[in-house]
């Protein structure tokens, strides 16, 4: 279950229940140290944010989760389904799929919107960013393959967790759009379509043989709730970054 301090001087969402002490979480706008459109805890270097604002918001999101600042990897994302095997920090050009079965390093993807998946399996993790392209184009399967191949384990073994992103209520979308998503995915009045995105990536991760049960979501869509999220949408394309992260535990945790 996922559940989230309000009152934490750095909110994130945390999840309640994880195999061998897996760390997942999804962070918010909340507990940084940026100002205007970015405002606060901007985490997205590829905006004009301040590099130095960035940099701290990095590091007391991280240090709250008790992760060492520099010990993580995150992906340069194209919105494709790209994935990279890491084994070391730093940023991962060109992917928006990272994997890992390195004990202790963590794992991000930024989103602003569009969707972080994070993938728990016994002995390794996944971080996946998938808006409607990377969803259309099986972002969400390749991200199971890859840690199922990963950790020498089958896709019914997985736990998959949806952070924030944008939702049905919110998202609308034109007909070429539409019509690369399932019915189920789509709400219609008249000529206008909204996409939920949450939806669409379940029914191509319950087809790829994951189980229901062990998809979670938060719930939260980002362009509801401006006081606890960024929205690139919502503000134009001037807004801040969140992060999903995952990581296996450090040795002896």
């Amino acid at each position: 279950m996922w559940t989230l301090d309000p009152a934490a001087d750095v909110p994130a969402w945390r999840f309640a229940s994880t195999p061998a002490r897996t760390l997942l979480s999804f962070s918010t706008r909340r507990g940084g140290v940026s100002d205007g459109p970015y405002r606060s805890l901007n985490l997205g270097r590829s905006t004009d944010d301040r590099p130095e604002a960035v940099d701290e918001n990095r590091r007391r999101w991280l240090s709250s989760l008790g992760i060492d600042p520099v010990h993580f990897a995150n992906a340069g994302q194209v919105h494709g389904r790209t994935v990279v095997h890491v084994h070391t920090p730093g940023l991962q050009p060109s992917c928006d799929i990272l994997v890992t079965t390195t004990p202790g390093l963590a794992l991000a993807v930024a989103a602003a919107d569009c969707l972080p998946i994070l993938y728990s399996a016994p002995g390794a993790v996944a971080a996946a960013h998938a808006g409607w392209r990377g969803t259309a184009d099986g972002a969400p399967e390749a991200a199971l393959s890859a840690v199922c191949t990963a950790g020498g384990v089958t896709p019914d073994t997985v736990g998959i967790h949806f952070g924030p992103g944008i939702r049905g209520c919110c998202y609308q979308v034109g007909p070429d759009v539409a019509a690369r998503f399932p019915a189920e995915a789509l709400r219609r009045d008249g000529d206008s379509v909204w996409l939920d995105l949450p939806t669409a990536a379940r029914i191509h991760l319950l087809a790829a043989g994951a189980k229901a049960d062990a998809v979670h979501d938060t719930g939260a869509c980002t362009a509801c709730n401006p006081h606890w999220y960024y929205s690139h949408r919502r503000d134009h394309g001037t807004t801040g970054r969140h992060w999903g992260l995952i990581a296996l535990p450090s040795p002896g945790a």
